[in-house]
């Protein structure tokens, strides 16, 4: 390929039809070539702007200033390879298991982050949200364009799963979604219930051994273990703010 058709195939791509139409006038084409990367350049930053906006992931820690000593257990091979957003080109889910403040929402947004960095589309929601959501439908036809709005993303995070119960509804629906990405797109969850448990976040829902077939087909699964750092983070500003009193209090007047 010649390095004006090389030029050519770039406005193609992008689409300027009007230049394309009048391609034959040029007789200089070496601008071009500024013109096509200053629009390749602006589209870039707009789609991840709106890749950004749109995943809703939210203010977090990076991964960089995560206190990987604090979890008793936590396989950080593991999640430097969910970080690799090789799963996503398997259509793999991703499940991270373990008691709450010990930074499984941190660890989904970051990668989360990074897919949508890498040019992806990400959707980044709560349980509670997510069913609350499609519950709140009165209309078929509503319910399936919203299903198709949680279908759409490369990658869809589902956090805390497992902090509140369900109706049977709410247990069909997600298995609906779950069911439709299956093998399609990849799905994170965060979850703070083993397996065993999720029997009493979703009761007496028939779907329950389904849905946990579909999201343990083909994932990684990361358990998590130890102490709430939220907690400790919080025991530690106690102590530090009864060491200021403290002091205060034996300063001379």
């Amino acid at each position: 390929m010649t390095p004006i058709e090389h030029v050519r195939q770039r406005a193609e791509k992008l689409r300027l039809y009007g230049l394309l139409a009048h391609w034959h006038e040029l007789t200089d084409p070496a601008w071009v070539e500024s013109l096509l990367t200053w629009e390749e350049t602006e589209r870039s930053r707009r789609s991840l702007e709106l890749r950004l906006s749109s995943a809703h992931i939210g203010r977090f820690k990076p991964l960089a200033d995560f206190d990987w000593k604090w979890p008793e257990q936590c396989d950080q091979t593991a999640i430097s390879e969910l970080m690799s957003l090789a799963f996503l080109t398997t259509a793999a889910n991703a499940i991270l298991v373990g008691p709450s403040g010990l930074g499984k929402t941190t660890i989904a947004q970051n990668i989360a982050h990074h897919a949508v960095l890498q040019g992806h589309t990400v959707l980044f929601t709560t349980a509670g949200k997510l069913l609350g959501d499609l519950t709140a439908l009165d209309s078929d036809s509503a319910l399936r364009r919203r299903l198709r709005h949680y279908v759409t993303p490369a990658l869809l995070v589902i956090d805390e799963v497992g902090y509140l119960s369900y109706s049977n509804r709410h247990a069909d629906l997600l298995f609906e979604l779950i069911n439709r990405r299956h093998e399609q797109k990849s799905t994170l969850i965060t979850t703070n219930k083993s397996f065993s448990e999720w029997s009493e976040v979703f009761p007496n829902a028939a779907c329950v051994v389904a849905l946990i077939d579909r999201l343990v087909h083909n994932a990684e699964i990361v358990a998590i273990k130890g102490q709430s750092y939220r907690r400790k983070e919080a025991q530690e500003r106690a102590e530090q703010n009864a060491r200021k009193r403290k002091t205060k209090t034996r300063s001379p007047e």
